[in-house]
C-alpha cells in the first residue's frame, strides 16, 4: 500500500511540477543556507587553526609592549638563557628580530622581511625545510651570511623548477648563500604577517647587519605538554618582572601570547558564530514547512470530491491521510536533496573565493535531508488530518 501511496504522490507532484516547486523553494533555500554556513564555518575554523599551527602547538609568544614609561623594552639573550634554564617544563627558548628588505636575484628583486633566528627558533614553532638543511652551530655562532628562503620568495627570484641551495643572494646591500627553503606556512606570527614571504638568517647575523644592536625584540617558548601551561606561565610572568626590575604594583611591560588558547578561544568563538548564522538560516525552513502546509491546504480544497470518492468505494480515512502526509513528506525530502546539491556547489564555489578548505560533512548533509523529511510530517500532518476526516457525502457534493 504504501509503494502505491507513494506513486499517487509522484504523480500528483508531477501534474503541478511548478507550484511544487516554488512550495519547496523555501526549503531549498533553507537546506542549503544552512549546509553552506556550516560548511564555510568549518572551513574558516580549519583556516584560523592553520595559521595558529604555524607559530607552533604548546608555544608562548613573548614581546614587550608601550608603557606609561615609554617605548617598549626589547628583551636580551641573558633573558632567553634564563628562561631556558630556570623554568620546568620549558624545552626550548629562543629570540628573534625582523627588519624590512629586499631580495635581489639573477637580476629579479623582491621586498620581504629578513628574520633573525636560531635552530631552536625552527623547533619552537615545529618549522620544516623542505630543500637544503638548517643551520649549523658554526653559523649560528659566528653569524655567517647564510639564510633559508620561504617559498614566495624562491618562487619570486629563483628560476621555476630548480633548487637555490647553494646559490648566492643579496638582501638590501648584505650577500647571502641560500642553504634551503621553508615549508609553506601561510599567515601567521605577528600582525598577520606572511610566514612565506621571509627570508632566516641566524640571529646575530641580522643583528649586526640589519638592525645594529644585540636586542631581542621578541622570544618563543616551546613547553612541555605534560606541564601545566599556567604554571610555565605563571613561573616566566614572575621570571620576567624579576630581570626587568618591576616593583610590585607595576604593569608587565610585557605580553604573553598562549598558542594553545588562543587556538581554542578563536575555535569556540568561529563555532558559536557558525551556529548562530546557520540558526538565522534556519529561518527560512520554518517559512517553508509554512508553506507546505498551506499548499497542502488547497489540495486538500481542491481535491474534495476525489477524497469523497475514494471514502465512498471503501477507502479508509487513515489510507487518505497517509496519502496527503506523503505528498508533505516527498515534497519535503525532494526540496532537501536539492538544497543540499545547490549547498555543494555554492560551498565549493565560496570556499575557493574566500581561499579557505571546504570541509564537506555528510553528517549536517544528513542531518539537513532527515530534518527537512521531518518538516514534511510536521506541517503535512494537519492538512492529511482534515482530508482523512471529511465526510464523504459532503465531499462529493463539493463544486
Amino acid at each position: 500500500m504504501f509503494g502505491a501511496t507513494l506513486l499517487l504522490s509522484l504523480r500528483e507532484i508531477r501534474r503541478h511540477l511548478l507550484r511544487s516547486f516554488l512550495t519547496t523553494l523555501g526549503i531549498i533555500i533553507g537546506v542549503a543556507a544552512v549546509i553552506t554556513m556550516v560548511t564555510l564555518g568549518n572551513g574558516v575554523t580549519a583556516s584560523i587553526r592553520d595559521q595558529i599551527s604555524s607559530l607552533g602547538s604548546n608555544v608562548f609568544i613573548v614581546f614587550p609592549v608601550n608603557t606609561d614609561r615609554g617605548a617598549p623594552r626589547p628583551f636580551e639573550a641573558d633573558d632567553i638563557e634564563a628562561v631556558s634554564k630556570q623554568i620546568a617544563g620549558v624545552m626550548f627558548a629562543a629570540g628573534s628580530v625582523s627588519s624590512n628588505a629586499t631580495a635581489f636575484h639573477n637580476g629579479q628583486d623582491w621586498s620581504t622581511s629578513v628574520n633573525g633566528v636560531n635552530n631552536d627558533f625552527l623547533r619552537a614553532q615545529s618549522i620544516e625545510i623542505v630543500d637544503g638543511r638548517a643551520f649549523n652551530a658554526a653559523e649560528e655562532s659566528s653569524g655567517q651570511n647564510v639564510c633559508l628562503l620561504g617559498p614566495k620568495v624562491r618562487e619570486a627570484i629563483f628560476v621555476p623548477g630548480t633548487s637555490p641551495v647553494g646559490e648566492t643572494m643579496r638582501l638590501n646591500d648584505v650577500s647571502c648563500t641560500v642553504l634551503g627553503v621553508l615549508e609553506e606556512r601561510g599567515q601567521g606570527g605577528g600582525g598577520g604577517q606572511d610566514q612565506d614571504n621571509v627570508v632566516m638568517m641566524p640571529l646575530k647575523t641580522v643583528q649586526r647587519r640589519f638592525i645594529g644592536s644585540d636586542d631581542i625584540q621578541y622570544f618563543v617558548v616551546k613547553y612541555d605538554g605534560a606541564y601545566a601551561s599556567s604554571g610555565i606561565q605563571s613561573s616566566l610572568i614572575d621570571l620576567l618582572r624579576e630581570r626587568r626590575l618591576l616593583q610590585t604594583g607595576q604593569d608587565n611591560d610585557f605580553n604573553i601570547i598562549d598558542t594553545a588558547q588562543v587556538n581554542q578561544a578563536l575555535g569556540a568563538a568561529t563555532g558559536a558564530l557558525t551556529a548562530m548564522v546557520a540558526a538565522i538560516a534556519a529561518i527560512s525552513l520554518l517559512v517553508g514547512g509554512i508553506g507546505i502546509m498551506n499548499i497542502m491546504l488547497v489540495s486538500v480544497t481542491e481535491r474534495t470530491r476525489e477524497i469523497g470518492i475514494r471514502l465512498a468505494i471503501g477507502a479508509l480515512a487513515r489510507e487518505v491521510q497517509l496519502q496527503f502526509l506523503t505528498e508533505a513528506v516527498v515534497l519535503c525530502a525532494l526540496g532537501g536533496l536539492v538544497g543540499i546539491a545547490l549547498a555543494f556547489g555554492l560551498s565549493l564555489g565560496l570556499s575557493a573565493l574566500l581561499d579557505v578548505p571546504f570541509m564537506f560533512d555528510p553528517a549536517i548533509n544528513i542531518l539537513s535531508f532527515v530534518f527537512s523529511a521531518i518538516m514534511g510530517i510536521i506541517f503535512g500532518y494537519y492538512p492529511a488530518r482534515r482530508a482523512s476526516r471529511l465526510d464523504p457525502i459532503d465531499a462529493l457534493r463539493h463544486e
